[in-house]
């Protein structure tokens, strides 16, 4: 069961582990263009096993896709198996491309996502400007997709594997605050959602942090990955109603809207919508 609380007509709230609104309308015909990461924008897209029994600073990427209706089910695979190939690239210590499970910000429609993860952000730029990732977007994700939203942040208290099981199940939250919120505020927040995995047993591990690349976020400015063994363990999160609602009212005053998605890793690639 889902919980969702109030914040304002027409806007609801979710943490790592529930459904959000928010007031975001996308052009009738958009135009999507690429641009590579770097220090002060952001790319678009990102396995090799890197283990760690104590926390390391990790870079995470987050990268949703809309994928335009009725787009032909092999463009879709075809997208989904380009990015997966991009393992190969040396900076990466893992990715993950694939359909949601969940979308739970219905104003956004989200239908694809990408999930990497590098030691630092110079890997997260070589990447991003590899000729293999640019070709992938180029041919295969630009044509097909009229939405695209990017966001990226340091993880300094990732424990245990970088590179993530088949059939770990992900649950992505994005928050945008309200203007001029003091940095106190922002640390309490950042504060609440790392306190998130002592609360629910079933979270193996769980990063957060403030987004560096600000130019694809739409205005969302911290972000987090909850990460379960599997699906049950998710859903399992989200039956517990009290605790959830006492997660949310921790920190419902300072937000502006939430984005919320779910995600299995290693689904079978399949274009389904």
């Amino acid at each position: 069961m889902t919980m969702c609380l109030r914040l304002r007509p027409n806007t609801t709230l979710s943490l790592p582990f529930s459904a959000s609104k928010h007031f975001l309308k996308l052009n009738p015909k958009p135009s999507l263009s690429f641009t590579p990461y770097s220090h002060s924008s952001t790319s678009y897209f990102s396995s090799k096993i890197t283990m760690s029994s104590s926390p390391t600073q990790t870079i995470e990427h987050i990268v949703l896709f809309k994928v335009k209706d009725d787009t032909d089910p092999s463009k879709v695979n075809a997208m989904v198996n380009g990015l997966s190939s991009l393992k190969s690239i040396d900076q990466v210590l893992h990715i993950t491309a694939g359909p949601l499970l969940r979308n739970r910000s219905s104003t956004l429609n989200f239908t694809h996502m990408l999930h990497s993860r590098y030691s630092s952000k110079d890997d997260l730029n070589a990447y991003s400007q590899h000729p293999n990732h640019m070709s992938v977007v180029k041919e295969s994700v630009l044509p097909i997709c009229e939405d695209i939203m990017a966001v990226d942040w340091v993880a300094e208290d990732l424990q245990g594997p970088a590179s993530l099981s088949p059939g770990s199940a992900l649950r992505v939250t994005f928050l945008k605050l309200k203007e001029n919120l003091e940095e106190e505020k922002k640390s309490e927040i950042l504060g609440v959602i790392k306190g998130i995995k002592n609360s629910f047993g079933q979270i193996s591990q769980l990063t957060c942090g403030e987004n560096f690349s600000p130019g694809r976020a739409k205005g969302y400015s911290i972000a987090s990955i909850a990460v379960f063994p599997g699906q049950s363990e998710l859903e399992a999160l989200d039956s517990d109603e009290e605790l959830v609602k006492l997660q949310k009212e921790k920190v419902k005053e300072h937000l502006e809207s939430v984005v919320v998605v779910d995600y299995l890793v290693s689904l079978p690639q399949s274009a389904s919508l």
